[in-house]
């Protein structure tokens, strides 16, 4: 399934993502050791068992990269030329071993870019919740989206 053309990128538009993804424990481990993390709020489960959580925290960034991930699809899939940033990205709720994050975009701005006239730029805002709707991260992330080709007009 090819991603959004910046024509299609209308604000307001609401994009629900089909793909959810149950998290790890060995999606924690790795990506923490992978990033040398050694944070043992996320890899120590003696050390986490003493937190007010009681057990590990899944690392912020694994999260933010797999909210990123399953919002591809249905955005930005064949069409994107590059990420611009990621801004106001929030974790109100922690993400455990063991939760569902399923994932819900909004187009929040688009506008044709200055200096690239065959691509615009758009802002989408993702936010993720666990099987309970309970949301675990919110994000602004601004692409820059390949206008539709005159080829492939209505498609």
């Amino acid at each position: 399934m090819a991603g959004l053309w910046f024509e299609d990128c209308t604000p307001g538009r609401v994009v629900p993502h089909a793909i959810r993804r149950s998290v790890t424990e060995m999606d924690n481990v790795l990506f923490s050791s992978l990033t040398m993390n050694p944070q043992p709020l996320h890899i120590d489960f003696a050390a986490a068992a003493k937190t007010e959580f009681g057990r590990p925290l899944v690392n912020s960034l694994f999260t933010l990269g797999l909210v990123i991930g399953l919002s591809v699809h249905e955005t930005t899939l064949g069409t994107i030329v590059a990420n611009l940033g990621m801004t106001e990205v929030k974790f109100p709720n922690p993400v455990f071993h063991g939760d569902t994050i399923g994932v819900v975009s909004t187009v929040k701005a688009a506008r044709e870019s200055r200096s690239r006239p065959d691509a615009g730029i758009v802002e989408f805002e993702h936010v993720a919740t666990n099987q309970d709707g309970v949301v675990v991260a919110t994000c602004l992330r601004q692409v820059l989206l390949q206008k539709r080709p005159a080829d492939t007009a209505g498609a």
